[in-house]
């Protein structure tokens, strides 16, 4: 496998003078890359809707080393491929799929993460594999990606939906979240040389932002992507209800986030009134937000409240009864992203079957996120008799318990992807 990638990596430039590369634009664009021979430029261009083909398309791949990963024993290739929105329509994705290059230990074929990082920002600048290939913004979730090669297990991390060149990142939204997540999950057996088999036992993690796309992709599996053997969902400092996290950023140290999430809806959402209700500072720093990542951001807006970026100083209340043209109100398309509503265990007949168990965690000291909508979330899981562990213990605030958690999660979907049962700890109450 090594050596098919490392010759792919060869020919790389070749590929790039001749017209060989996969996203070369022509007939060829719409075949499956027989090498990953694409050029780094051709992996972020995104490709004609005619082109993109059925969800989870192999459309293009590029050997790349990771120079903010400690893990050096391993294979990468950036990709390019096939997802859809949250409208259904057909769209390209970014990312990364990284193997160990060590034998896989362990029964069966070699599992594989399907993972999603934490907010990184809205910019195409700030993307996953951008960063861990040397561009360095802020990225942070390098030891988490560490921690499951190590392993031994096979890493398909999605940019998300909107990193490519030209793009914007929809922030927060569900549906595209969690098909990008199940999408890069069946893409990952297509690319050459990776050695992993379509059947292999797959689990579902991120943190953060990257915690309520693991969710939705849980909640999604079943409908949406039924030939994959997903067996378990990690999913950390979850902000499950959007307006209960909005409120408690709004005017905080982390309005940042809030910034841009409503810049992410308008984006998924163009329909709702946006421009028309900022004034120019709420324009100008619409503007400033794009260019920033996760870092940045959270500096810009250190203690901003959204009322002074609005015409007429609207609450978050007095907005989520705002509507467009069509009818629909912001209130509904927040409510639209909530986790938990509708769920049930497989066979229930629920709208979103979960038949596999989740691992949902967060840290004691929480100060991004209202612990209020974390233990909620975990608690509809509950009541919906969906599998749960929790764990509300770690000594440790947002940002640090991505990385303190990340031993507990290895170790959690290591016993999942040997067949070891878990009975959940929902007799354990949150608070």
């Amino acid at each position: 496998m090594k050596k098919r990638f490392l010759a792919t990596a060869v020919s790389v430039a070749l590929a790039a003078g001749s017209g060989a590369a996969a996203l070369v634009a022509g007939p060829a664009q719409a075949a499956a890359p027989t090498s990953c021979s694409a050029t780094d430029a051709q992996i972020y261009t995104p490709p004609a809707a005619s082109l993109i083909g059925a969800p989870g398309t192999l459309l293009g791949c590029s050997v790349t080393t990771l120079p903010l990963l400690s893990q050096k024993n391993i294979v990468a290739a950036k990709v390019q491929y096939a997802s859809t929105d949250q409208a259904g329509k057909k769209i390209a994705v970014s990312g990364l799929i990284m193997v160990p290059t060590t034998a896989w230990a362990g029964a069966g074929t070699r599992p594989l993460i399907a993972f999603h990082a934490g907010t990184l920002g809205i910019g195409s600048q700030c993307a996953l594999s951008k960063q861990l290939a040397g561009k360095f913004q802020d990225a942070y979730e390098g030891p988490n990606l560490d921690d499951f090669l190590k392993a031994g297990f096979a890493v398909a991390a999605t940019d998300g939906v909107g990193y490519l060149d030209g793009q914007l990142h929809p922030y927060v939204i569900g549906g595209n979240a969690g098909h990008a997540i199940l999408d890069i999950a069946k893409v990952a057996s297509k690319v050459p040389g990776s050695g992993i088999s379509a059947t292999t036992k797959v689990g579902i993690s991120g943190y953060s932002e990257g915690g309520q796309a693991s969710l939705w992709a849980a909640q999604l599996a079943k409908s949406y992507a039924p030939q994959l053997n997903v067996v378990g969902a990690a999913a950390g400092g979850v902000p499950g209800n959007l307006t209960v996290t909005g409120k408690y950023l709004n005017g905080g140290p982390f309005a940042g986030f809030l910034a841009d999430a409503a810049i992410g809806l308008s984006t998924a959402y163009p329909s709702l009134p946006f421009n028309s209700l900022l004034n120019q500072k709420g324009k100008d720093a619409v503007v400033q937000a794009k260019k920033l990542c996760v870092l940045g951001t959270v500096a810009a807006f250190v203690g901003a409240k959204i009322e002074s970026f609005t015409t007429k100083g609207y609450t978050i209340d007095q907005l989520r009864t705002i509507a467009g043209p069509d009818g629909v109100t912001w209130g509904q398309i927040l409510d639209a992203q909530s986790l938990a509503v509708g769920i049930g265990r497989a066979g229930s007949g629920a709208k979103y079957q979960v038949g596999f168990p989740t691992f949902q965690y967060r840290g004691a000291a929480e100060e991004v996120i209202d612990t209020k909508t974390e233990n909620a979330t975990r608690d509809a899981y509950c009541r919906a008799g969906i599998t749960t562990d929790w764990n509300q213990f770690y000594p440790s605030e947002h940002l640090t318990t991505d990385t303190l958690a990340s031993g507990d999660v290895v170790k959690w979907m290591g016993d999942r992807f040997a067949g070891k049962v878990t009975l959940g700890n929902c007799w354990l109450p949150s608070f």
